[in-house]
């Protein structure tokens, strides 16, 4: 559906938050509390999650305060699954949970793109999570050879075994330089297996691509509509995300042709 906006433009619809679908899930990777706080306050309606990337948050002096200015925008955060990893690999699972409950999130992110995790067991902690979290889980190595060798069955098989453990959504891999998990190397995507993932029968509001460039948040976009989920979006493309999302930006200029505006 699309709708009128104050200027008079026809433009695909938008929902409000909280949104189901549409999310736009921005990444700090260590932005000073300012320039945190300038973004943030600016554009507050076209953001629904913040993730601290990685292990940001452990050296991040003023997390506190960047937590505090996301919940009186109504924003949810999360901490990157790599740090979830971290505490894994050391046995220290409950001190994540204590770290997690400490920081009053809601929401956290359980993944296996670094180390030697089995998705079956990945998804045994999805499942003792979903017990006082919403699990976001993420699906995709952060290694590009394993990702070359992973099969695109695999890809969907582990986006199906996450969401039965529990995760509310899924993501696919693409860190924030955008060249490993769904991504090759050189940034090109892998597009047989976002194939395989659209004809399976996972619905697609499930699913968050990563898409951290330019080139991959259009064609996502292009692909899936104004509507679809995105995440690893950089800071300083908050506005230029939604303008691509509504069609205001050359690359998705095109995006709705004559008759479906006039619907």
């Amino acid at each position: 559906m699309n709708v009128t906006s104050t200027s008079g433009l026809i433009l695909p619809e938008r929902q409000v938050k909280p949104r189901t679908k549409g999310l736009t899930v921005l990444i700090d990777n260590g932005l000073s509390l300012h320039a945190f706080q300038d973004v943030i306050t600016s554009s507050p309606e076209l953001i629904d999650f913040v993730k601290f990337g990685w292990g940001t948050s452990l050296i991040t002096k003023q997390l506190q305060e960047k937590i505090n200015c996301l919940m009186d925008h109504s924003i949810y955060y999360f901490f990157g699954g790599t740090l979830f990893e971290k505490f894994l690999s050391q046995n220290k699972i409950d001190q994540y949970y204590d770290y997690c409950k400490m920081y009053n999130c809601r929401y956290i992110e359980i993944s296996n793109g670094t180390i030697d995790l089995s998705n079956k067991e990945k998804a045994k902690y999805i499942s003792e999570f979903s017990a006082d979290f919403h699990v976001f889980s993420e699906v995709g190595s952060k290694d590009s050879e394993k990702s070359d060798n992973c099969c695109t069955s695999e890809w969907v098989e582990q986006l199906h075994e996450d969401l039965d453990a529990g995760a509310i959504k899924v993501m696919t891999e693409a860190r924030e330089s955008g060249t490993s998990g769904i991504c090759q190397s050189n940034g090109d995507m892998r597009y047989h297996v976002i194939e395989e993932i659209l004809a399976s029968s996972i619905n697609k509001e499930d699913i968050i691509f990563e898409a951290p460039t330019k080139k991959m948040q259009t064609f996502f976009i292009q692909l899936l509509g104004s509507n679809v989920n995105l995440a690893n979006i950089p800071f300083t493309d908050t506005i230029s995300l939604e303008t691509l999302r509504l069609g205001l930006r050359s690359d998705t200029f095109n995006l709705f042709d004559k008759k479906e505006l006039e619907k």
